[in-house]
């Protein structure tokens, strides 16, 4: 008959074996192996079990719960090892595939670029904010009021058929102009404001070279006591120095329902004239719906398409190509 003590003993003596020899393993593959040494079928714990059947029947749970004590002992010892490999295989390959982030890049490497109505718009909103403004935004979804009535165009205004409108449901549109930012800022600002709008507008025209139903304005307006049409030249005649250099600028009399006097403002660029924008003297309706006082406060506004811009500092035949997203136009700017 097998002897109690004699089962403990080989129990214990697997037990501390365990510690040693599973501490040293190096690979998992020789943790596998220790776990089928111990813990298999024909493994360590196996036969000790198999001999417990001679034991008299009153011994035979104490060997059953110190085997089953053994056998957690062992799997948390391999557990624990496995654990401990992987992170130093881990701290390994960490260490040999270790980048220099301050070595110089491998050449040839494909480098972005800014696309052409982006370059042109953050160079229009640096100038502008290089001369003390500062960018304004509001949604592209308008509502009527801020689109047309607060800007002094009324319904039954004529001027609304100089833009032809996306209509959204519930009196909802697609803002035809940023100038409706101007308002919203307005609104929740007191004088004086000097701010500039730029963002993505819309208009039912017809696709062609000069014409695309989305496109880009940056506008801006300024308001404090005392503003002449005198300030709004001399701010328009800054700008387009600082974007085109020592050029020829030109005020051509026009109509805004917003503004009041309005210009259209050229530019003699290369030999030739060039429309930039509108521009005027904020209309005094628009100051009362935004609660100014109108006889203190006077403002002037003006508005730049970039797409326009874009074509003319690029030298770009049509506006098509703005917007097709061609690699091959692309890469040149």
């Amino acid at each position: 008959m097998t002897d109690l003590a004699q089962l403990q003993s080989q129990l214990e003596e697997m037990s501390q074996g365990a510690k040693d020899i599973i501490s040293n393993a190096q690979t998992p593959e020789q943790l596998e192996q220790l776990r089928l040494d111990f813990l298999g079928k024909k493994g360590k714990l196996s036969q000790i079990l198999g001999a417990m059947g001679k034991l008299p029947a009153p011994d035979r749970p104490v060997i059953g719960a110190l085997a089953n004590d053994v056998k957690v002992l062992v799997q948390t010892l391999l557990d624990d090892r496995k654990t401990t490999l992987q992170r130093l295989e881990i701290a390994k390959k960490l260490e040999a595939e270790t980048i220099d982030v301050t070595m110089p890049g491998v050449f040839p490497f494909l480098q972005g670029r800014s696309h052409p109505i982006t370059a042109t718009i953050d160079r229009v909103v640096d100038i502008l904010v290089g001369l003390g403004y500062t960018v304004a935004q509001g949604p592209e979804v308008e509502t009527d009021y801020y689109n047309f009535e607060a800007l002094n165009t009324p319904a039954d205004h004529p001027a609304r058929d100089m833009q032809d409108t996306f209509y959204l449901q519930d009196g909802l549109l697609l803002r035809t102009h940023t100038s409706s930012v101007q308002i919203r800022f307005m609104e929740q600002n007191d004088p004086p404001v000097r701010i500039i709008c730029p963002g993505r507008v819309y208009r039912k025209d017809d696709v062609d070279a000069t014409h695309f139903p989305m496109f880009h304005q940056v506008e801006l307006l300024a308001v404090d006591e005392g503003l002449t049409f005198g300030d709004l030249k001399g701010t328009v005649r800054l700008f387009v120095e600082a974007l085109f250099g020592e050029c020829e600028v030109r005020f051509r009399p026009s109509f805004f329902p917003f503004t009041e006097p309005s210009a259209e403002v050229d530019v003699r660029w290369k030999d030739r004239w060039l429309e930039i924008g509108g521009c005027g003297m904020v209309d005094p309706n628009v100051f009362k719906a935004v609660g100014y006082d109108p006889d203190r406060y006077s403002g002037f506004a003006w508005g730049l398409g970039i797409e326009r811009l874009a074509m003319v500092l690029h030298q770009i035949d049509d506006i098509r190509r703005l917007f097709t997203s061609d690699l091959r136009f692309l890469r040149q700017f």
